[in-house]
């Protein structure tokens, strides 16, 4: 009997069995099929009792492929171009990565023997295929086709129309900057054909940069050529650069775009804009600086989303969270966040801010500059050139009644004191310091003249933080590593005892850098009475640390090593990341 099961009906059983349909739903499925012959699974999506995205990750369960979310896949034309639009449209199936001799292909119906072999005959890959909804497909499909206008026709376009009279300025464009910060969309069918080429050629790099999950973007002149750089994961990645001549236009275009003035060359300016994206917004931080060779411009994509996540989805192991909840409960005190430029600390404030933010509190932030904009949150930017710093601001918002107080940054020793008088009055205060590890937090304010007896009466909490790559899903391996590299890490026999090791071998989907994506880890030095008696007595930092661990708490070395037991990341990225602990 059961050898007669369709796959609609597995689907259907795993469904129950996972608890997301009850047997009197899968009764009246089963009745609605044999009057209709309407398949199983899309009645239940249609009558809402089911998700597609439930009803896709059972199907992958059945036939044994893995579900993907083309939403969050930068398909590049190129490995979509290996099979014809018409066929993948009738088909219903998209190429979305290739990795040497195989071919990751997305498709509605991965039991479709005969689109299987259609694609093995065109590419001469091996396919693999993966699951995706038909929608979501043609969808991509769709989009892939709007963006088939290819840099090297934008730049071609550009250069024609730099070369009439009437073209691009290269250094005082007609737009007038405007007041507040505009909304820019980079959607391709949005640009007419009115839009000036340049126009389109800075809303390709910074959609280009945004769909590759840049975080930055590096226009660089020098004097026979352009260099353009995305950051990803934290790294420095070239990218295909536009013409030199074309430079200064599109310099220019991203002033006007950032509200700068277009006029001047030869000071340092910042700005902000902010750009959608496929119905999603980012801001954009923008900083021109004029060089040798012309002015560089570097931006910083700010994107609001990543904070909805919060906290849980760090990847912060859960002892430790439940140490920065724990200080996040307490009425009073102030809990310090540390570590170099680019290690998260910020976008982990805010993610406790936002776990704080209710209307109960009042809830105030300093910051240079602000990066993100929280509704409910009073927030308020430096500005060094009228007298408004750190400390100025701080005097202010405590007379400004506050519950919560937020500090971009303690950097002198007059910041420092007026939050570890703030925390001592009863305030909640959350700041960032640049330190190496959390017990360096306490020596520093110790250096910045802070009494000691202050300091272990105000901190309640102190982290470091780094973020570390994540290995590529798509093309990791297992790897082994010589004694040399293990004794390195200076680590307790049993953190290695049945470890297996992985890394990326790289591929289109990680750019062929082995990573995609990063995650937090975090050393959490909980001040309780012990750590303040070591503060008390003014011990040095490894000391304080030792008794940090001997109480629970896990180094960044020790967290970087959890990632590597859950096959997240490499023994190279541990040593990189934590390498000033050796």
């Amino acid at each position: 009997m059961s050898s007669h099961r369709t796959i609609g009906d597995r689907i259907a059983e795993l469904l129950v069995q996972d608890g997301l349909l009850t047997s009197d739903q899968l009764g009246g499925l089963q009745e609605i099929q044999r009057r209709t012959g309407e398949r199983l699974a899309g009645t239940a999506v249609e009558r809402g009792w089911v998700s597609e995205a439930e009803v896709l990750t059972a199907l992958g369960r059945v036939v044994g492929a893995l579900p993907v979310n083309l939403a969050r896949v930068n398909v590049s034309p190129e490995v979509a171009g290996l099979v014809p639009v018409e066929l993948s449209t009738a088909h219903k199936l998209l190429p979305i990565s290739q990795l040497e001799g195989s071919l990751l292909v997305a498709m509605a119906d991965p039991m479709n023997v005969l689109a299987l072999d259609d694609v093995r005959r065109l590419t001469h890959l091996d396919v693999q295929p993966l699951i995706a909804s038909e929608k979501s497909i043609l969808d991509k499909i769709k989009f892939l086709q709007s963006c088939r206008t290819s840099l090297d026709d934008i730049v071609n376009s550009a250069q024609e129309e730099l070369e009439t009279e009437d073209g691009i300025s290269s250094e005082n464009g007609s737009d007038a900057a405007q007041e507040g910060p505009a909304n820019y969309s980079l959607q391709g069918e949005d640009l007419g054909a009115e839009d000036a080429p340049v126009v389109m050629l800075a809303n390709y790099i910074l959609s280009d940069a945004i769909r590759n999950r840049a975080s930055d973007i590096h226009l660089e002149p020098f004097e026979q050529q352009v260099r353009l750089r995305y950051r990803v994961d934290g790294c420095l990645i070239e990218w295909p650069p536009p013409p030199r001549n074309l430079h200064a236009a599109l310099v220019t275009r991203l002033k006007v775009m950032s509200n700068l003035d277009i006029a001047e060359h030869r000071m340092p300016q910042d700005g902000r804009m902010r750009v959608s994206l496929e119905g999603k917004a980012f801001d954009l931080r923008v900083s021109v600086m004029p060089t040798f060779y012309g002015e560089k411009c570097v931006l910083r994509v700010l994107d609001p989303s990543s904070l909805v996540a919060g906290l849980n989805h760090m990847g912060i192991d859960n002892a430790t969270l439940l140490r920065i909840k724990a200080a996040l409960d307490a009425p009073h005190g102030l809990m310090l966040v540390t570590g170099p430029t680019g290690s998260g600390k910020t976008t982990t404030l805010y993610s406790a801010l936002k776990l704080l933010n209710d209307p109960r509190y009042n809830i105030v932030t300093v910051e240079d500059p602000v990066e993100f904009q929280i509704q409910g949150i009073n927030q308020i930017p430096v500005r060094r050139d009228l007298g408004l710093t750190f400390a100025t601001a701080l005097r202010s918002i405590l007379r400004q009644d506050p519950d919560i107080i937020m500090i971009g940054e303690i950097r002198d020793s007059e910041t420092a004191e007026i939050a570890i008088e703030a925390a001592l009055t009863g305030h909640q205060v959350l700041s960032t310091m640049h330190c190496n590890d959390a017990a360096g937090a306490i020596t520093r304010l110790d250096e910045m003249g802070i009494a000691p007896f202050l300091i272990s009466s105000s901190v309640i909490l102190s982290c470091a933080q780094r973020l570390i790559q994540v290995i590529c899903p798509v093309c990791k391996e297992t790897v082994t590593y010589g004694s040399d590299v293990l004794d390195r890490l200076q680590l307790p026999p049993h953190y290695l005892d049945g470890l297996v090791f992985h890394r990326g071998r790289g591929c289109e989907y990680c750019l062929n850098t082995g990573y995609h994506g990063r995650q937090a880890i975090v050393e959490a030095l909980t001040i309780n009475h012990e750590i303040r008696r070591l503060i008390n007595q003014r011990v040095a930092a490894p000391e304080i640390t030792q008794s940090g661990v001997a109480m629970g708490m896990k180094t960044l070395r020790m967290a970087a090593m959890d990632k590597v037991r859950e096959k997240l990341t490499t023994l190279e990225q541990v040593l990189l990341i934590t390498a000033e602990f050796e």
